[in-house]
């Protein structure tokens, strides 16, 4: 019995799924959309994207709890 695994790794050149990339990083859709739109379709432009948001949501998350 010959099995063949084509286990595909997807490369910077193939753009994110919507819905896979929100649940990524824990965003919503429409967020989701605006980052890829924005900085599609490289997936190393879209991560570096998605990670500056939520570091941006966190520092005035922080900035607005501070006395």
């Amino acid at each position: 019995m010959d099995l063949e695994f084509d286990i595909r790794h997807p490369t910077d050149d193939q753009p994110y799924e919507i819905t896979s990339f929100a649940q990524k990083y824990g965003l919503t859709i429409p967020i989701a959309d605006a980052v890829l739109f924005a900085k599609g379709p490289s997936r190393t432009a879209c991560d570096a994207a998605a990670l500056a948001f939520l570091c941006a949501i966190a520092a005035q998350a922080k900035k607005q709890r501070a006395p």
